[in-house]
């Protein structure tokens, strides 16, 4: 090698753009410089303690990129920091995230909001972190600062956000920003409910799983995405509808696709995992909006993926105090709507995934490689040459059961506690450096258009 090396990584199993193949992986300069064949001469170019030579269990995996994360610092960090987040970031995989603009006070919705945020994440975070802006009523003419600000595209929602401070777009409205942010040349993400179709429900009231499942009907979330598909086509404007739950959608979505909108669209791991029919009454913490539905959606969700309808799978980590989940009274009406899942998303996804007849690289494919193509992260998601030399070291056939006091997001809550998964993160490597969560946090901030 012409260039010093840092770091070599070998293993038997890596996931390449080219499938899972065994190979040596060199590093220098916090970037991949070689890809080269398993008895490579590069494991001689560095000193015994910067080999690492990886066990027949495991794998060697591009860290993981979550564009949809709830950090909540400042003004409701104790729902969630930097700190937490991005530790438990680092300890499920994930070496990219991406923070929403709510549910922070302020909200990321002009450019001295954003440097609050800046300044908050600056010294504390464990991997790298970007930011959304927040389009709503009267800040368009902040869309084009804050993008020069390097925010990665802006978040909008249809219906009430559940925070008053981040109020939702009028479709009339919607249309303006799309047009703006086609000039911009960026992306619009969208929470898709349409607010009448909701308000028209029956409002959820006490323990009943039902209930609530019936007070976010499919098709509030399929009216929505029929609106911003006919937007998206009139404009322009990429749109990217979040947090996919309905699978009626599906086929109004690969319609689109084929007709050139320029659509995409994520799921979660919390819809690909569980079922409305297994969430017990009075279980709070299985609450997220739009809401977990019924197996068979499940199914078509999981087809939708492997059909590339469905682009990316991302944690939407939208975290709370315990106390804000009202788990003494179990109502569904009252509750936060939200999941915290940071830490578990790769083995949840990946439990499910060889279910059904998937490999790594499917799930590379989901939660690493497309996430960082549609933020526009050129740096980030593939073991490539070239790309920064964020790894995972991946045992997919360790199993272990969720203890939510052991997760390191800040209130020990989730739906997955007791659940046993397959799969654990054994190291995690940001920029070629292993990410210690009781060492100094090494994370940097990232701006559209710099990774």
């Amino acid at each position: 090698m012409s260039e010093p090396l840092d770091l070599v990584l070998r293993a038997r199993r890596v996931i390449t753009a080219y499938g899972e193949v065994d190979r040596c992986v060199g590093v220098g300069n916090g970037r991949i410089v070689a890809v080269e064949p398993y008895d490579s001469p590069l494991a001689g170019a560095v000193s015994a303690d910067r080999f690492v030579d990886l066990a027949d269990d495991e794998v060697l995996l591009p860290g993981l990129v979550d564009t949809h994360v709830h950090i909540n610092e400042p003004g409701r960090t104790e729902w969630e920091g930097f700190a937490s987040a991005t530790r438990a970031a680092a300890l499920g995989g994930v070496t990219t995230l991406i923070d929403m603009p709510l549910n922070s006070v302020p909200p990321t919705i002009d450019v001295a909001a954003l440097e609050q945020k800046r300044s908050a994440a600056s010294a504390q975070i464990y991997v790298d972190v970007g930011f959304w802006g927040g389009a709503v009523p009267g800040n368009l003419s902040q869309l084009r600062p804050l993008h020069a600000a390097g925010v990665f595209g802006f978040k909008s929602f249809l219906l009430h956000s559940g925070v008053d401070e981040f109020p939702p777009l009028p479709l009339d409205m919607l249309e303006k920003v799309l047009v703006e942010v086609a000039g911009l040349g960026t992306r619009l993400v969208v929470h898709a409910e349409d607010a009448h179709s909701i308000d028209r429900a029956v409002a959820p009231r006490g323990k009943s799983y039902a209930g609530f499942l019936t007070s976010r009907p499919r098709g509030a979330e399929n009216l929505a995405i029929a609106w911003l598909v006919e937007r998206a086509r009139w404009t322009g404007a990429h749109v990217h509808v979040v947090h996919l739950s309905s699978s009626d959608a599906l086929p109004m979505i690969a319609s689109a696709h084929r007709e050139g909108v320029r659509l995409t669209v994520e799921t979660c791991p919390h819809y690909l995992t569980f079922t409305a029919e297994e969430v017990p009454d009075g279980a709070t913490e299985f609450k997220c909006c739009p809401p977990i539905r019924e197996a068979a959606n499940r199914e078509l969700l999981w087809a939708g993926l492997a059909d590339g309808v469905i682009d990316a799978v991302v944690s939407d980590h939208s975290p709370c105090p315990v106390e804000l989940k009202h788990r003494d009274t179990g109502d569904f009406g009252a509750a936060w709507g939200g999941i915290a899942s940071l830490q578990v998303g790769l083995p949840a996804v990946w439990s499910g995934a060889r279910l059904r007849g998937h490999d790594l690289a499917d799930v590379v494919g989901w939660m690493a490689d497309r996430p960082a193509r549609l933020a526009g992260l050129a740096r980030k998601g593939r073991i490539t040459v070239g790309f920064d030399a964020d790894l995972s070291v991946f045992a997919p056939d360790q199993a272990f059961v969720v203890d939510a006091h052991r997760l390191a997001h800040r209130n020990p809550l989730t739906p997955y506690h007791g659940r046993a998964l397959s799969g654990t993160v054994r190291q995690t490597w940001l920029r070629g450096r292993r990410v210690g969560v009781d060492e100094p946090p090494r994370g940097a901030l990232l701006r559209r258009g710099s990774t």
